[in-house]
């Protein structure tokens, strides 16, 4: 297995092949939305169903506590270099290490942790297309024994411009070289029904492309790389030198990164806070509508 190996996707025949290569690790990210009164939602990690059955070998990664910032009262927010390097190393993940993500209910959690990989500088680092439904339903191998690896050395090195911070998108708004994404479902995007995440509507001048639009519905993988640039390009993003993406706690949007990296857009950026960090704000403005 050599770098070239993994790109930002593997297949489920790829991983049962490699289980046992002995620079490979593997994690499941689940988490789940449980939704709220008034609306919002919160997040529960999905470590009891990981307990349950894995894939054999995997490890868990938690979103929802050790690779969010306790000290902000965002969710999700990504923490200090220092501490997702302890994080991930004492899990067995060292700079040489080939890192293959999974989840379930829906692969946004697992490009969310890809996505925080190569902002902290590790480039061999895939999502597993299809994650742990396709996996089940090809009946391949399960297991519930606790994962035991030997503690790895990463060090990290902060990708800064992979991630947006609020002053770069509102900056945005009139910067005719950036394109703005919004990857919730376009009722959320609009400002109708029950669910939002603190003000219902989008970002002045952000457009939409819904991230379940971008997965096959019957096979959960990703669509091909020209379909998913012909979603993209309807909204202007390829004819702009950089495209942030947001939704409503920066998870859902690593998604559509995903999409773009696979459609031939390199230039992007997440915009952490997203909604939930916009809407907060009062001097940051929200719009109701379709997309322009």
């Amino acid at each position: 297995m050599s770098s070239e190996t993994l790109g930002p996707l593997v297949e489920t025949g790829w991983l049962e092949e490699h289980l046992d290569d002995e620079k490979l690790r593997i994690f499941d990210t689940t988490a789940f939305l449980v939704p709220q009164p008034g609306g919002t939602y919160r997040a529960e990690s999905g470590l009891d169903q990981f307990q349950e059955q894995h894939i054999p070998g995997a490890g868990f990664l938690d979103l929802t506590g050790e690779l969010s910032d306790s000290s902000n009262p965002l969710p999700f927010m990504m923490p200090g270099d220092f501490r997702f390097s302890e994080t991930v190393a004492a899990k067995g993940v060292s700079d040489d290490s080939f890192v293959v993500l999974y989840s379930a209910g829906s692969m946004m959690w697992s490009t969310r942790v890809w996505w925080m990989f190569r902002a902290f500088g590790l480039d061999t680092v895939a999502v597993l297309n299809g994650g742990w439904e396709k996996w089940q339903r090809e009946g391949r191998p399960l297991s519930s024994e606790e994962t035991a690896c030997e503690a790895g050395t990463f060090e990290a090195e902060a990708r800064i411009e992979l991630f947006a911070g609020i002053d770069e998108v509102r900056e945005a708004i009139n910067d005719d070289s950036v394109c703005t994404v919004n990857a919730l479902s376009p009722e959320v995007y609009r400002g109708e029904g029950p669910m939002h995440s603190g003000k219902p509507g989008h970002i002045p001048g952000s457009h939409n492309v819904y991230h379940q639009d971008l997965v096959d519905p019957d096979s959960g993988t990703f669509r091909d790389s020209f379909v998913l640039k012909e979603l993209f390009a309807a909204v202007g993003a390829f004819e702009k030198d950089r495209i942030i993406l947001y939704c409503g706690g920066g998870i859902a949007s690593t998604l559509d990164a995903m999409a773009l990296l696979l459609a031939g857009h390199e230039r992007i950026a997440v915009y952490d806070g997203s909604m939930r960090e916009w809407s907060g704000n009062p001097e940051m403005p929200v719009v109701t509508g379709p997309d322009p």
